[in-house]
């Protein structure tokens, strides 16, 4: 079930990534200044790489059911909606206070890569 839902995050926030990016590149530019562009860019950037990331958790899940990896990947959603979430908000809705979410956000995400780095020191020495 996990492995399911992990990678249809992964692949939802796949497709609004390209979709988010799309915006950031094309019309964002249209409305909001650089800096804030950006940001925007950055986020979308953070986003991808950690949609990739949930799909190969997902996948690995499939021959090794480890806490580690589930907890690792519900970290990975959590931290790309308060780090790339919180930067969306801040350009798209000029919503300041949410911003002290996005360091938050990717503590989360560190969090998430060094719990799957246990999960693989310990799937090493298992296998």
């Amino acid at each position: 079930m996990m492995k399911r839902a992990l990678m249809a995050m992964a692949t939802f926030g796949g497709a609004m990534a390209t979709a988010l990016g799309a915006y950031g590149a094309h019309g964002l530019a249209k409305v909001a200044p650089p800096h804030l562009v950006e940001s925007f860019n950055t986020a979308v950037t953070y986003q991808f790489f950690h949609c990739l990331l949930l799909m190969a958790v997902a996948l690995w899940m499939r021959s090794n059911s480890s806490r580690l990896l589930a907890w690792g990947g519900a970290l990975v959603v959590l931290g790309i909606l308060g780090f790339s979430g919180s930067i969306y908000a801040l350009v798209l809705l000029g919503t300041k206070g949410i911003g002290l979410i996005t360091p938050l956000g990717g503590i989360l995400l560190i969090l998430a890569w060094l719990l799957l780095f246990v999960a693989v020191w310990r799937w090493e020495r298992v296998a």
